[in-house]
């Protein structure tokens, strides 16, 4: 064989304009937190960055690890909306922000929901895990499993709540992994974040999260603080079809946190952009398929590819497909069978499999008699 891989190279677009046109990106506003992130919420893509894995106290943003469990749980119908929880003396005696839950009432898992997520209730929040799982810390427990599977390996919960205790901690890493996979995972419950006021036992209050009402693009997500965590702030806003979140931790003040968030999601959605390179099911190329019934097979991808690059350079992106020179039937749906590189001046930005978008079986003893010759000249 005289080639172990076929390459192929294409420009993306049209190379009207190179990446010399467009402007160098500068480095992101200085907003006084202890760390941040920001990054696309579709592709992942890290944008912007300060010591974005420092274990830090998480405070009230710990309830976005209790929502998603109990998201978790509705997905799984272990419990429903409409289900009336019973106020426990722990839930109803539990300090800080709370929606005023009373002992011994009954409470719909909705309104504690509500309560949780726009008053950021520490009653609410304990009532929903001892409802969902028998007590706090066995609840704890399946927040710190589920934030394993989802790749948050730097945090540890201890409580449903974010008030001070040993051991419990997090970093902006892993909670923008959570807001990322909230938004996608649960895009109903993902609604409540942009819920401006509740009103519960008569008692109105109002959502933390500012932004709410600064930046129409901004529907979530959530405050946190505490002597320990400073003013902290996961938003979450879209401009477009772009979707930009930011994790603010460590900051001096309320305003602080609001006006740094801001600030990073200008410079966000300011200087990159998200582009659908190629769609679920798009034929990118065709493979040679050896001994098959078909002679070739298109090959392209399950899911939409985007990127996340510099505002003004998708024109030089450049696609590679590495495509081995010998490809055997049987073939089946979706089997990886090449590798597609998408590349920025020289650097990778994606590289992904590309896969078979349909059977190719063996062919006939003809077919594989006729390629059998064939390849031996090869």
């Amino acid at each position: 064989m005289k080639a172990r891989f076929l390459v192929l190279v294409c420009i993306l677009a049209s190379a009207h304009a190179s990446a010399a046109d467009a402007p160098p990106v500068p480095a992101p506003p200085i907003i006084g937190a202890t760390s941040y992130l920001v990054i696309d919420s579709k592709t992942g893509e890290s944008l912007a960055a300060l010591e974005p894995d420092k274990p830090v106290a998480p405070a009230s943003l710990t309830k976005l690890m209790t929502a998603y469990v109990a998201f978790r749980a509705l997905r799984e119908e272990q419990i429903r909306l409409e289900d009336e929880v019973t106020v426990s003396e722990k839930a109803w005696r539990t300090p800080g922000s709370r929606m005023f839950i009373e002992v011994g009432k009954r409470v719909s898992v909705r309104d504690l929901m509500l309560g949780m997520i726009v008053q950021s209730g520490n009653d609410a929040s304990v009532a929903l895990a001892e409802y969902v799982a028998g007590s706090e810390s066995v609840f704890a427990e399946m927040m710190n499993q589920h934030a394993q599977a989802l790749g948050m390996v730097s945090s540890n919960f201890m409580n449903v709540t974010g008030l001070p205790s040993d051991d419990h901690y997090s970093t902006a890493r892993d909670l923008a992994i959570l807001a990322r996979a909230i938004i996608e995972e649960f895009p109903d419950y993902y609604r409540w974040y942009s819920v401006k006021d509740f009103t519960f036992n008569d008692i109105k209050q109002p959502n933390r999260n500012n932004l709410l009402w600064r930046d129409d693009s901004v529907d979530g997500m959530k405050t946190g603080h505490t002597d320990a965590a400073g003013y902290c702030l996961v938003a979450s806003a879209q401009r477009d079809s772009m979707r930009v979140i930011s994790v603010v931790l460590g900051t001096s003040s309320a305003k602080s946190r609001i006006d740094g968030s801001q600030a990073l999601l200008n410079y966000a959605f300011r200087f990159f952009e998200t582009r659908l390179v190629y769609e679920a099911g798009e034929e990118i190329t065709r493979a040679r398929i050896w001994k098959s019934a078909n002679e070739h097979t298109a090959l392209g991808l399950l899911e939409d590819l985007y990127v996340t690059i510099p505002r003004g350079t998708y024109d030089s992106l450049e696609s590679v497909l590495n495509i081995p020179a010998l490809l055997l039937a049987p073939v089946a749906e979706g089997q990886p069978l090449a590798e597609l590189v998408i590349s920025l001046n020289g650097s990778d930005v994606v590289t992904t499999p590309l896969r078979a978008l349909a059977d190719n079986p063996d062919g006939s003893f003809w077919q594989r008699t006729r390629d059998g010759v064939s390849l031996m000249f090869e």
